[in-house]
């Protein structure tokens, strides 16, 4: 082991309690991004304590590591380089998301919508945004939404609750609950039951 990775690991194991005790106790939307991380990754961490699930995931868990101090809005914090590595990522501080959000590969992705509901998760090349650069033209996406890579949705448009959006579409119009979407435009390629 290199040193640096040596004195990283020794950081992380002084930090993540403290971490823990200040920001994810008492917290229902870290929580809940804790679980449902664990949930879909399929972990054998997710029977243990909130408090060593945390700690697996900020161990393991780069993608994890920056939802969380996205959350805690301390994306600069010279902690977060302990944890994360450089992941070219935008998330607007005036987007409200809901607990339980996931992201596989975060980078290239710039997500600035209105609201995106309870557990969201996407993937690399995520652009969601305003239309024409007016911020009171931005999506609203509900909740248990599955982003493919490369994937664009902007303007004033809504996204019903359970929709998968596949990789590489662009969604511009407004998409109903319950279904599987794609392409360029983005169409409806099935309807499916509520998950």
């Amino acid at each position: 082991m290199k040193p640096t990775h040596f004195i990283k690991k020794i950081k992380k194991k002084i930090l993540i309690p403290s971490l823990y005790r200040r920001y994810v106790l008492g917290n229902g939307v870290i929580q809940e991004d804790i679980i449902q991380t664990l949930k879909v990754r399929g972990s054998k961490v997710q029977n243990a304590s909130i408090e060593q699930q945390f700690k697996h995931l900020m161990t393991y868990y780069p993608d994890y590591a920056f939802v969380f101090f996205w959350r805690i809005n301390k994306l600069n914090s010279q902690w977060r380089k302990v944890f994360v590595s450089d992941i070219p990522c935008k998330l607007f501080r005036n987007t409200k998301i809901a607990g339980g959000m996931l992201c596989y590969h975060p980078f290239a992705s710039v997500i600035n919508a209105e609201s995106i509901g309870k557990d969201f998760q996407f993937r690399n090349g995520l652009t969601i945004g305003n239309k024409g650069n007016d911020n009171q033209l931005r999506p609203i996406i509900g909740d248990n939404v599955t982003v493919g890579a490369n994937v664009v949705i902007i303007g004033s448009i809504k996204i019903g609750n359970n929709v998968v959006i596949g990789a590489g579409s662009v969604v511009v119009k407004d998409v109903p609950s319950n279904c599987v979407i794609a392409g360029n435009p983005a169409k409806i390629i099935k309807e499916i039951d509520e998950l």
